[in-house]
């Protein structure tokens, strides 16, 4: 495909994405190696709304990733048996001394929330007032305790090989609900796992994920301020014309059609993206309820306000990423500082999709890459292990029970034993709710088809409302 570039264009598409007016280098994500998924799947655009196996009880995803493993143990999971061994030194039964030391009682007092009763920590006093709409997964595990391998893992289904991502597959099997905005955005994505995370992998890149990164300024108004909208579009009909002509004489070439895609999404995003980014347009007791006008939860809030205007205006999956919650030593207060920089953003995008009547089909899901141990650090005393045998994650809206708390750890919150969930049964999960059959999601690549869940993966059907 390269070869046929370089031979027959004055310039490389590179240099056509960088230099045309209008600046369309930063969407190169749906110009490489794009299937012609015009004619595979009888759309017009890659992007366009697909009927889902059966009808789905959530219509789009807004992952909450916060990345570092959250301790369970301080936040979702009480475990009354680990506040009352708090300072107990235990051996460890299997031998490895990494699974020994000395206990860690509970650092936060829970108490019940809700007409629910769910044990909740005092870290979330406001989202403990939606309680009822929470779904806690108690039971969670996962494969590997190191950081990238477990954030590569709970984003793509895969350490060992490189894999298309959540929101990749999300926005492959339902397309978009507006054609002028990318079906899959990520808002401040982690560092760990780079763009494995939202990557595309071997499906179209149309279904890769379009980052925003708000501490580098977002994504900028792409407009030519020099030309009219008439003359820009005269100019990318230029090119447009030039790409067809090229993709008549060399037809099949995925890169050609690939560019025109990703030019006329380009186009269109020239007034749309602005708009929805752009929080100006809100009233003070929305911003007020995102607690954007606060030092301690603005950054945060301004992510999640933007979540719900990009789940308003039709993208299908986006994911809000926090930092920092690897918590070695200075639990307590590093602890503190995520849950309130978080609590109040998080009750209020929650509260914002039930008021607008989003949150029945709006799936939210909570969660890092794994948990925290019930042994202590074992240098400061205060600050937990690494534990990806168990943890918890919660769901609201989209079809999941609320005020229910599915699944468990043992005694001490160190291992899930009941309602146990893998990062496969996660994920075929999350496929139910949107209306898929995760065995059948699948997509033909290198002479196999493969699929999100590789050849695992159980619905959690006790969690389905």
């Amino acid at each position: 495909m390269n070869t046929c570039r370089d031979t027959f264009a004055p310039v490389t598409r590179r240099d056509m994405l960088q230099h045309t007016a209008a600046g369309f280098g930063w969407l190169a994500f749906a110009a490489m190696n794009a299937e012609l998924t015009r004619a595979a799947d009888g759309f017009e655009s890659p992007l366009a709304p697909r009927p889902s196996h059966f009808t789905g009880t959530a219509k789009r995803v807004i992952f909450l990733f916060m990345q570092g493993g959250p301790s369970h143990l301080d936040t979702f999971d009480w475990k009354p048996e680990l506040e009352a061994s708090g300072g107990k030194t235990v051996s460890s039964p299997d031998g490895d001394r990494r699974n020994g030391g000395k206990l860690l009682a509970p650092q936060f007092k829970f108490s019940p929330q809700g007409q629910s009763g769910l044990p909740i920590s005092e870290l979330f006093p406001q989202l403990s007032r939606h309680a009822d709409d929470l779904c806690l997964l108690n039971g969670m595990h996962t494969s590997n305790a190191a950081h990238p391998q477990a954030t590569i893992a709970v984003h793509t289904g895969s350490v060992n090989f490189v894999r298309p991502s959540l929101g990749s597959w999300v926005t492959y099997g339902l397309g978009s609900e507006n054609q002028d905005l990318p079906g899959f955005i990520t808002i401040n994505p982690v560092s760990l796992g780079g763009a494995q995370n939202y990557g595309s992998s071997f499906l179209p890149a149309s279904f890769q994920g379009t980052r925003v990164d708000l501490e580098a300024g977002g994504i900028s108004d792409i407009r030519n301020r020099h030309l009219n909208q008439g003359r820009q579009r005269s100019q990318i009909d230029l090119i447009q014309e030039m790409n067809r002509d090229l993709l008549e004489k060399h037809p099949g070439n995925p890169e050609l059609d690939g560019v025109i895609q990703s030019y006329e999404l380009a186009y269109r995003m020239q007034t749309s993206v602005p708009t929805v980014l752009d929080l100006k347009a809100e009233t003070a007791g929305t911003l007020e309820r995102y607690g954007i006008n606060n030092d301690v939860t603005r950054a945060f809030g301004t992510q999640c306000l933007m979540a719900r205007r990009l789940a308003e205006s039709g993208v299908r999956f986006i994911q809000v990423s926090k930092n920092g919650w690897d918590q070695h030593n200075n639990l307590k207060s590093a602890l503190s500082g995520n849950c309130s920089s978080t609590d109040l953003p998080i009750a209020g995008l929650l509260q914002d999709l039930k008021d607008r009547g989003m949150l029945k089909d709006t799936l939210v899901v909570w969660g890092g890459e794994f948990g925290r141990s019930p042994q202590d650090q074992g240098t400061s005393g205060d600050g937990r292990r690494h534990n990806n045998q168990g943890y918890s994650m919660w769901m609201a809206g989209g079809g999941v029970k609320g005020g229910l708390r599915y699944g468990a750890t043992d005694e001490t919150g160190g291992t899930s034993v009941e309602g146990k969930i893998g990062t496969h049964d996660l994920h075929a999960t999350i496929l139910h709710l949107l209306g898929f059959d995760h065995t059948r999601l699948t997509y033909r690549y290198a002479g196999r088809d493969f699929r999100l869940t590789d050849v695992y993966g159980e619905v959690a059907k006790e969690i389905l409302a």
